[in-house]
């Protein structure tokens, strides 16, 4: 006896027969109706009971008369009701029962008989004591498929042969036992049905003249209108909580297919149309035949084996094609084999024709993808395994579905447009290589914000005169395209304010004061409203000393060729765009192979973890094997970035400027006292050309000497004493300086044809690679240099 069923199961001959046709259940009720005992039959095959052919039982429930053989010898006519079960652990099987007759007469007044309405519309059942069918009216019948004359005296769960139906009778069990009417919502396909509704069952028990609980009365609502109601609108929220997570045009369009399996339909593919190579939205009117790009499908299937388009390729659309129709037309179009929509179609389209039928497709649903006024491609929605065409309900959920959808595409598309040119922009305001110095060695890293995008992250290295070098690194305040344009800006006055020679104080309060006005000029109304960091410092290979200023921007780690990383003492500064705030310049000494870490704050910004410990992990990735072996830059930054940022990439973009610095030997560098004597400027050139002899730079000794007479004869005339002379060399080239305490700075002028001098620094510049003039705190310093190799 079952627990869920404590009653007399005899009163029902059941049998279970396996897929393979063996019996594997008996019951008593089967031995009562037949003779044979379970140990007689149960592993034996069920056709031996049967008189004749056994019948057919094709779907998944089967009624009707059949003749069987009787332990005695006799046969007996009995009408079955058979049910195919699939368990959740084992093995296909029949349930074949069939009730044993009414257990005596019943009386005219029994509560029983005339709970029952016959004629009402709604379907009513009374289950007796035993919760078995006592009686059911005409609407049940139509709804079960079944005569009551002929289930009477079964149970609701040999009736149905379905879980639902056992769930159904544990209900009716407790209103039975409870005397407390229960309702119940479930979803099934009744026997009479040709497909599945939605039930509400109410359970009421039904009482004699003395209040006693006689039996239950099952009445069934078909609420599948506002079942099916429930169920677009769960899909609407689901699809508005699902669909957009991310600005990305594959997972977006991935969610709208994940949302729509098995909710609407079997198969869902999502293809959409290549923006214009030139850029801009895509074309206004679609013309067939269309070729669209697969961006995403799901199926029930796994690995989706129906599509034929893989992601990422793309596909010829013809005329009279469902996905080309829905495009040119500009709304939903249903087809189906029924309407021989699908048939004109796949006449064209061979494999398609093909894999149709092998799984068994009938219809598909294409909806066009639109925002804004502009078409970005289709979703097709196809139905197999559903029986059911689309019906006018499904086309407004799927087209209310896509049209969320297609809000959140074209919002990634175009967020994903800006990313890109920003991040172009972005790639050509940054050096694209950095230059190679003798001061120093240097590499860098440039990562744009994982979601936010590209920002106004900047770095360079620039040389200087002296083989000076300089290291800046900045933030812009923000993301996007401004960000990136008030980055290039910012970077271009960098470059020109150091081509003058400005110290890293004086460059940061000239870049302070652009930012001001870059502010202003926004149209914001105060100043401060473009925010910006920055950096700059300046090595000098020869004395080996750095000078560095910030402005609100993150310090520097300098690692020592054999010490412990450290971060550098530095007056913070207030950030760009402030004003009227001092910058404090801070110098140092560095022996040479120090390493310099240069970033942004977007490395350090990590979730889940504070400065401090994003510091430690930069400074423990810093740390280099020893001063014999020092690691790569390139490793360097690659381990750095590896250590601080998470997999999923940072919150902020990130700037990583690394640099390793060179010292110059003494030997290649001299100096001169020069007397303020214009007589004296030959023996000064012949003490040059003995240097550069000295140096192996023999080929470079006419050209030096003209350039070192022209400009240590200006100084000597035009300038103030002191006045000193430095020859600095490399393998690349050979810089002559001349400095003295005068603060006014020599021009190039057009000299007429008759006049003696003014052709001495047009001269220089003719001769040389470049020159200039710097100034410094005891007066200017004129340099040109030399190239000692030929370019190619």
């Amino acid at each position: 006896m079952s627990p869920d069923y404590p009653f007399d199961e005899a009163a029902t001959a059941r049998a279970v027969i396996a897929d393979d046709g063996t019996l594997t259940d008996w019951n008593e009720g089967a031995r009562q109706l037949l003779g044979w005992t379970a140990d007689e039959v149960v592993g034996r095959p069920a056709a031996r009971l049967v008189e004749g052919p056994a019948p057919e039982t094709p779907g998944g429930r089967w009624a009707g008369t059949v003749t069987l053989r009787h332990r005695s010898g006799g046969t007996v006519s009995v009408w079955l009701l058979a049910h195919h079960q699939v368990p959740p652990d084992g093995p296909g099987q029949w349930l074949v029962v069939t009730p044993l007759g009414p257990d005596g007469p019943h009386s005219p007044d029994d509560p029983l008989e005339s709970a029952a309405l016959v004629q009402s519309p709604c379907a009513v059942a009374v289950y007796d004591e035993r919760l078995r069918l006592r009686t059911q009216n005409d609407a049940m019948t139509e709804v079960t498929g079944l005569p009551a004359e002929l289930v009477r005296g079964l149970r609701l769960s040999e009736i149905g042969g379905k879980p639902q139906s056992e769930e159904l009778e544990r209900c009716l069990l407790q209103v039975l036992t409870t005397g407390q009417a229960q309702d119940v919502q479930t979803y099934l396909r009744a026997g009479g049905e040709d497909r599945a509704h939605a039930w509400l069952a109410r359970m009421a028990p039904v009482t004699d003249a003395e209040g006693r609980v006689r039996g239950v009365c099952l009445a069934a609502h078909d609420v599948t209108d506002n079942y099916l109601a429930r169920q677009r609108l769960h899909l609407v929220n689901e699809a508005s909580v699902r669909i957009g997570s991310t600005l990305d045009v594959t997972r977006t369009a991935q969610e709208l297919a994940d949302v729509c399996v098995p909710a609407l339909a079997d198969f869902v593919s999502v293809d959409l149309l290549d923006p214009p190579e030139t850029g801009g939205e895509p074309p206004a009117r679609v013309r067939a035949p269309v070729t669209l790009r697969r961006v995403a499908h799901r199926s029930l299937h796994p690995g989706t084996p129906e599509g034929l388009v893989e992601p990422g390729h793309t596909a010829v659309y013809p005329v009279d094609s469902p996905q080309a129709d829905s495009l040119v037309a500009g709304r939903t179009i249903v087809a189906s084999f029924a309407t021989g929509d699908l048939t004109r179609w796949l006449a064209q389209d061979t494999p398609r024709r093909e894999r149709y039928p092998e799984y068994g497709f009938h219809s598909t649903m294409s909806v066009p993808i639109q925002a804004r006024g502009t078409t970005l491609g289709v979703a097709v929605l196809s139905r197999s395994r559903r029986p059911d065409p689309f019906s006018a309900d499904d086309v407004l959920i799927a087209e209310e579905i896509t049209a969320r959808a297609a809000v959140c595409v074209d919002n990634a598309r175009r967020y994903t447009r800006e990313r890109e040119t920003a991040l172009a922009l972005q790639r050509s305001l940054l050096p694209r290589r950095l230059p190679s110095t003798a001061a120093l060695e240097a590499s860098s890293r440039y990562l744009p914000a994982a979601q936010a995008g590209v920002g106004g992250d900047w770095f360079d290295v620039i040389a200087l005169s002296g083989m000076r070098v300089a290291m800046v690194v900045g933030d812009v305040v923000g993301h996007g395209i401004q960000a990136s344009a008030t980055m290039g800006r910012l970077r271009t006055a960098v470059r020109t304010l150091a081509d003058i020679d400005l110290a890293p104080d004086e460059l940061l309060t000239h870049l302070d004061d652009l930012v001001v006005r870059l502010s202003e000029e926004s149209g914001e109304g105060s100043a401060g409203e473009v925010g910006a960091t920055c950096l700059y410092a300046v090595y000098d290979p020869v004395s080996r000393r750095c000078t560095v200023a910030r402005a609100g921007h993150p310090a520097p780690v300098v690692v020592p060729p054999d010490g412990p990383p450290e971060e550098l003492d530095l007056p913070a500064g207030p950030p760009l765009g402030v004003g009227g705030l001092p910058f404090e310049a801070t110098e140092l000494y560095l022996r040479e192979g120090t390493l310099l870490s240069f970033f942004t704050n977007g490395l350090l910004d990590s979730p889940g973890r504070d400065v401090e410990a994003s510091q430690r992990l930069l400074r423990e990735a810093l740390a280099q094997p020893g001063p014999d072996e020092p690691a790569s830059l390139d490793d360097t930054c690659d381990r750095v970035l590896h250590a601080l940022l998470p997999a999923g990439g940072s919150r902020d973009d990130v700037a990583l400027l690394l640099a390793r610095t060179h010292g110059l030997p003494a030997s290649q560098v001299a100096t001169w006292d020069i007397p303020a004597d214009p007589a004296l400027v030959a023996p000064i050139r012949k003490q040059v050309a003995e240097q550069l002899s000295s140096w192996g730079l023999v080929e470079a000794s006419f050209t030096t000497e003209l350039v070192v007479s022209e400009l240590v004869t200006n100084a000597i005339r035009y300038g103030s004493h002191p006045i000193r002379l430095r020859l600095i060399h490399d393998a690349d080239t050979l810089i002559c300086e001349v400095s003295d305490t005068s603060h006014t700075a020599p021009h190039l002028r057009r000299a007429k044809t008759w006049d003696e001098g003014g052709r001495g620094l047009l001269l220089v510049a003719q001769l040389t690679q470049r020159w200039g003039t710097r100034h410094t705190p005891e007066g200017k310093t004129i340099w040109a240099e030399l190239a000692l190799v030929e370019e190619e």
